[in-house]
């Protein structure tokens, strides 16, 4: 047998055992929290309505029924223009989180989703902090989707990279969509790194790493899951309402603890 051909059947073992182990990794992600939103109606118990608040993306929040609608399986948020005269704001968005309900410190987080456009839609899955202030004690940006863009962006935000404006490693990436369709939405979290992705597509990885700058790595507490349909805002642009309503739907959403051959001293 030639050295190429030895060194081809060596590889090829090689690959095959790599496979296998990875395979069985990821049998140990343990499910431990999901929605599929079977129901009629949002489950309380999982979720609440985010409040109204004075940032981009909270500002037009409201609690609206008509922003809100689960059906067919399907959790539905919606960006509208306002047409309640009592409330002065000309847009109103739905957004829910998990704040004081569901929280979990390292694992893996998977999301089903489909997103519609229009100018100065900003729909978003992110994670922050149950306690501890921003930008101090970190977020994490599953997906953010701008305007009719076929990309998503994922993103980390933290001391370190908002006040200080450090740039390595890189905060974020960005990974095609596919438009119109459901995406599935994902990030690995490790004690040491945070690795996203978009239909099993990687996008990046956020390493911890030693560094003698403050706060590179906050990603050490629970942190808890929302969901909003933002509408407007610096970085999305100018809404046109004549494009409104717009609609995401959230198929599923699964939580996975970390298996414990990724558990690491802190």
């Amino acid at each position: 047998m030639g050295l190429f051909k030895r060194a081809t059947i060596a590889a090829a073992v090689l690959l095959v055992g790599f496979t296998a182990s990875s395979q069985k990794q990821e049998h140990k992600w343990k499910l431990t929290w999901q929605d599929d939103f079977n129901g009629t109606r949002i489950d309380t118990s999982k979720w609440s309505k985010i409040p109204r608040g004075g940032s981009d993306w909270n500002r037009h929040m409201s609690d609206q029924d008509s922003l809100y609608e689960v059906k067919d399986g399907k959790l539905l948020l919606r960006g509208m223009v306002n047409t309640n005269p009592t409330d002065t704001v000309p847009v109103v968005t739905g957004g829910v989180y998990t704040k004081g309900k569901f929280f979990q410190k390292y694992g893996r987080i998977e999301i089903s989703a489909k997103l519609q456009s229009a100018q100065g839609a900003w729909p978003a899955f992110w994670m922050l902090p149950e306690t501890g202030k921003w930008p101090n004690a970190g977020e994490i940006d599953i997906m953010e989707h701008l305007n009719f863009d076929s990309i998503a962006y994922q993103t980390v935000h933290s001391y370190y990279t908002f006040v200080l404006k450090e740039e390595n490693p890189p905060k974020g990436g960005v990974n095609k969509i596919n438009m119109n369709e459901f995406n599935t939405y994902r990030v690995d979290w490790y004690p040491d790194s945070l690795v996203f992705f978009v239909n099993n597509r990687r996008t990046f990885a956020y390493p911890r790493i030693e560094t003698t700058k403050e706060g590179q790595w906050p990603f050490t507490t629970p942190f808890y899951l929302l969901l909003d349909m933002q509408l407007g805002g610096s970085w999305v642009g100018p809404i046109d309402k004549s494009q409104l309503p717009v609609e995401m739907e959230i198929d599923w959403i699964k939580f996975y603890a970390l298996p414990k051959e990724f558990e690491k001293e802190e």
